[in-house]
């Protein structure tokens, strides 16, 4: 009887551990979007290629993270994928249409150097200070959270997208960074 108790004891705290981390779980920091990456890494290989990449925070399940990736570019099939509560879907099947002479990598981008989710979360951590400084906001939070590729593929118009609200809800403040961290343009 207490080797079954020893054994129940242990699956429970296993189980617990394993749910506590994962992404949905992760702060909006560049430490806590760092994690997120290494997930995407993990789930899709260092190679994939990306379309589209969203993380929505949802206060009362986490992180919600939406995507479209391909590990096979040149195919032009791509898969749209959603994370919940830790559980990856593939919710649609994605086919690109390029111009003539191109290559699909032309219009897709990779996680590494160029293009963050390290990068994302150290600027969410710069527009939150911004906003306490300068709107005297205590504890704004993330709504939501992409990368933003443009549909030419021109690198150079890429950038990240932040939207804050304020901790009791109201008015959403929305920031746009180009690659390199220059804040491009604030409103609400």
């Amino acid at each position: 009887m207490k080797r079954l108790k020893f054994t129940v004891i242990a699956v429970v705290l296993t189980t617990l551990i394993s749910c506590g981390g994962g992404s949905a779980n992760q702060e909006a920091t560049a430490d806590g979007f760092t994690e997120i990456q290494n997930e995407f890494k993990s789930k899709f290989g260092d190679n994939a290629y990306y379309t589209d990449l969203d993380i929505v925070y949802d206060e009362s399940i986490g992180n919600i993270i939406n995507t479209i990736v391909t590990s096979e570019p040149e195919s032009l099939k791509m898969a749209e994928w959603s994370q919940s509560q830790g559980a990856w879907t593939e919710t649609s099947e994605v086919s690109l249409e390029i111009p003539e002479g191109t290559k699909a990598t032309d219009f897709m981008f990779q996680l590494g150097d160029e293009i963050s989710l390290t990068e994302l979360g150290g600027l969410i951590e710069k527009a939150k200070l911004k906003l306490k400084e300068e709107k005297d906001l205590a504890n704004p939070t993330l709504s939501i959270a992409s990368i933003i590729f443009p549909d030419d593929g021109d690198v150079s118009n890429a950038s990240y997208s932040i939207s804050l609200n304020p901790e009791n809800g109201g008015t959403t403040f929305r920031f746009s960074y180009s690659l390199d961290g220059e804040l491009l343009d604030m409103d609400y």
